[in-house]
């Protein structure tokens, strides 16, 4: 397995444990039993919640694009020390965008969102 492939299978658990701190979040502000229903009147979620929210979607987009340049520098055998840096960079500053969000610190968020979307690109890049 290559490094990059290790890089990305630790994002998806950071995206579960995302999702599992926006449940967590959003349970103790609307409860279980309206979590378990279909939604359709649940209010808005405010605060930490809501952030976490917004930062598990943004985490899956995330995900759904180094996913294919992750999969595609494995294809081709493209691994090399930049392709490593640039996957490493965009799992360090993922975490940081979902640190940054739930705190509610926007232009750090919207930095570290920039850093890991170039890294993204980089990828594809190297993959063409």
């Amino acid at each position: 397995m290559s490094s990059e492939i290790s890089i990305l299978a630790l994002y998806g658990l950071i995206v579960m444990i995302t999702i599992l701190a926006q449940v967590l979040a959003a349970s103790g502000q609307v409860g279980l039993s309206m979590l378990a229903k279909a939604r359709e009147d649940m209010p808005p979620l405010i605060g930490v919640a809501g952030r976490l929210d917004r930062a598990q979607i943004n985490s899956i987009f995330a995900l759904a694009l180094f996913a294919p340049a992750v999969l595609a520098l494995h294809a081709q055998g493209g691994s090399n020390p930049s392709t490593l840096l640039a996957a490493q960079i965009f799992l360090f500053a993922r975490v940081l965008y979902t640190l940054f969000y739930a705190v509610g610190t926007p232009w750090l968020r919207t930095g570290a969102w920039i850093v890991a979307f170039l890294s993204t690109g980089y990828l594809y890049v190297m993959a063409l």
